[in-house]
């Protein structure tokens, strides 16, 4: 871990923006930058103050109970939810309110859902093809092999001729991580990748996702698997009410977590 020597004001032990938890990664610049964001749904106040930067390279976990504003905070970044208030930057560029760029900005964030949202009507190969094709304009023969080669890396190169019905559930699943790398992102969001699966399938969508960690793929990841968590984040975000409640790397917020919410909610996860 490094940390910025001018810098000798003691601090609690807290994960700086300078930092990362795991050795092999070294973040880069800024990538994903919230400040002082703010969202309500109606009455309910369900992003509060949010101050977060994501580097290039980082991975991210957000953890939280229920209704603590974890997937809300994952749909901002690609503006699926508009913002109340403050501001958003995508490698320097400010989120765009709506039109060409916001599809352009869209493109560079890959984002997998805990429903796979792949269309039924078209092959596993032509769900993947299909961004790159109408969005980007690219060629068919150099999308194709991409195509390919990313279905042979998530491990169902074999099925790109099925339709998403044929496939299992954890198919389906690595399916839309193929397809949002098709699209060649900056960073990936996952919000909740795994919870609409049966058990024996989740292992291997986390799978597919520690290899991209490994690779360097910048990741933000809201998850209840919390041994995912442990193996293949830089840092813990924890949140409650809206708000981010604590933020370490995933070894001193598991074995030494620092606020109330956090230790009740650990004790209630890591003992059911």
């Amino acid at each position: 871990m490094t940390t910025d020597a001018s810098d000798t004001t003691p601090k609690p032990p807290v994960l700086t923006k300078s930092e990362v938890g795991k050795d092999a990664v070294h973040p880069g610049a800024p990538l994903v930058v919230l400040e002082n964001v703010n969202k309500h749904f109606g009455a309910l106040h369900v992003l509060q103050d949010i101050d977060l930067t994501i580097h290039k390279g980082e991975v991210v976990v957000v953890i939280g109970p229920s209704g603590s504003g974890k997937s809300t905070l994952c749909r901002t970044i690609n503006r699926l939810e508009a913002i109340d208030g403050g501001r958003i930057t995508i490698d320097g560029a400010l989120l765009p309110q709506e039109g060409r760029e916001l599809a352009r900005l869209r493109s560079d964030v890959g984002m997998v859902f805990q429903s796979f949202n792949l269309f039924a009507h078209k092959t596993v190969l032509q769900n993947v093809t299909l961004g790159p094709l109408k969005v980007r304009r690219e060629k068919a023969d150099v999308v194709t092999r991409r195509a390919h080669e990313l279905l042979d890396r998530v491990g169902v190169g074999s099925q790109a001729d099925k339709y998403p019905a044929q496939l299992s559930g954890g198919q389906q699943q690595r399916v839309a991580i193929a397809r949002a790398l098709a699209m060649e992102p900056k960073v990936m969001l996952f919000d909740e990748p795994t919870s609409a699966l049966d058990p024996e399938m989740i292992n291997e969508v986390l799978e597919v996702m520690r290899d991209l960690a490994r690779e360097g793929m910048t990741m933000v990841v809201v998850t209840h698997e919390m041994g995912f968590a442990r193996s293949a984040a830089n840092r813990v975000i924890f949140m409650a009410d809206g708000r981010i409640v604590e933020e370490n790397t995933p070894e001193e917020f598991f074995s030494n977590p620092r606020s109330d919410r956090a230790r009740d909610f650990l004790s209630k996860i890591l003992h059911h």
